[in-house]
C-alpha cells in the first residue's frame, strides 16, 4: 500500500509523456521514459518483495533472489530513513527532488515520499521477522558462537580489514564534502544543504558497514549480540551497493552525454566515477563476507508448520 502512490505516480509520468500530456523535466524524452519505466520496475519488485515477506508463500520462494531484492531494497530506503527524518526538519520547500534531473509538485513529493518512507519501515519490520520465521538461528546468540566453519574464515578476516580502510577512505570523503569541503568538486557552490546531509548519512553508513564487515569476520567482540552487526552489515553494505549502483550509470551518462544535475554526487565525472566504483566493490565485499559467514544457516533446512 505504501509503495502503490509511488508506482502510480511513475506510470502517470511515463503515460503522460507519451501522450504528450507532460513534459518531460530536465532531459528528452527517450532519457526519462526509460528512467521512468526503470523505476516503474522496481516499484513492482518492491511490492512483491513486501507481499513475499509476509504470505505464506513467500516461505517457499528460492532463498538468493529474494534475499538479494531484499538487501538491495534495504539498502536504498532503510539506510535512508535517518536521512528522511532530518531532511523533513531542514528542508521546509513545497517542492521535493525526487530523481536526478527531475522535480515534482508538493502533493506528488509528498506521496513520493511517504512511498519511500512507508516501504523503508515496512522492510525494517517485515524482514527481520521474516528471517526469524524462516532462519531462526541467523539473529541470535552471541556474535562468538560458531555458526558455520570455514577453513576460509581467516581470509575473511583479512578481508575485513580492507573493508574497514575502504569505508573510513569512502566516510572521510563524504564527510569532508559534507563538511564544506570544495576539493574534486565540479562547482564550488556544491552540494546543497540536501546534498550535504545526504552524504553525511552515507558517510555513517559506510562506517557502520565496515565496522559490521570486520565484527562478522573477526567474531569480536565475542559476547556481542550477533544481530547487531549483522544488522549493521546488511544495511551498511546494501546502502553502499544499491545507491552507487544507481549512480554510475548516471555518471557514465554524463561522461558521454552531459552533466545531470544531483546534489547527491556534485563531484566531478573522475572522482564520482571513482568513489562509485569504490563503494560499489566495497557493498559487494561486504556482502561476501555475511553471506559466506551464514552460508551452512541459511542452507539448513527448518521445519515449518503446515
Amino acid at each position: 500500500m505504501a509503495m502503490a502512490p509511488y508506482l502510480l505516480i511513475k506510470v502517470f509520468w511515463v503515460a503522460g509523456v507519451l501522450l504528450g500530456l507532460i513534459p518531460p523535466q530536465g532531459m528528452g524524452v527517450t532519457q526519462w521514459v526509460l528512467l521512468n519505466t526503470v523505476t516503474v520496475g522496481m516499484a513492482v519488485i518492491g511490492i512483491l518483495l513486501a507481499l513475499a515477506l509476509v504470505r505464506p508463500w513467500g516461505m517457499r520462494l528460492p532463498a538468493a533472489p529474494l534475499l538479494f531484492c531484499g538487501w538491495i531494497a534495504s539498502g536504498f530506503l532503510v539506510s535512508m530513513l535517518p536521512y528522511a527524518a532530518l531532511d523533513s526538519l531542514t528542508d521546509p520547500s513545497d517542492g521535493t527532488q525526487v530523481e536526478q534531473g527531475a522535480s515534482a509538485p508538493g502533493w506528488e513529493a509528498v506521496f513520493i515520499q511517504v512511498s519511500f518512507v512507508g516501504m523503508g519501515l515496512g522492510l525494517a519490520v517485515a524482514l527481520p521477522a521474516y528471517l526469524r520465521r524462516r532462519w531462526p538461528r541467523t539473529l541470535t546468540g552471541r556474535i562468538g558462537d560458531r555458526v558455520a566453519v570455514d577453513e576460509r574464515q581467516d581470509g575473511l578476516a583479512r578481508a575485513s580489514a580492507w573493508l574497514l580502510v575502504a569505508g573510513a577512505v569512502l566516510s572521510a570523503c563524504w564527510l569532508y564534502w559534507a563538511a564544506g569541503g570544495t576539493a574534486g568538486l565540479a562547482s564550488p557552490a556544491e552540494p546543497d544543504t540536501d546534498g550535504r546531509l545526504l552524504m553525511a548519512v552515507s558517510a555513517v553508513w559506510a562506517l557502520v558497514g565496515s565496522a559490521g564487515a570486520w565484527t562478522t569476520a573477526n567474531r569480536r567482540p565475542a559476547r556481542l549480540p550477533r544481530w547487531l552487526p549483522t544488522v549493521a552489515l546488511w544495511l551498511g553494505s546494501g546502502s553502499l551497493f544499491a545507491w552507487n549502483a544507481w549512480r554510475l550509470p548516471f555518471t557514465a551518462y554524463g561522461a558521454f552525454v552531459g552533466p545531470v544535475a544531483d546534489s547527491a554526487m556534485p563531484q566531478n565525472l573522475g572522482v564520482a566515477a571513482a568513489i562509485q566504483v569504490i563503494a560499489l566493490v566495497t557493498g559487494a565485499a561486504m556482502l561476501r563476507v555475511l553471506v559466506r559467514t551464514y552460508a551452512t544457516t541459511i542452507a539448513s533446512p527448518v521445519a515449518h508448520p503446515a
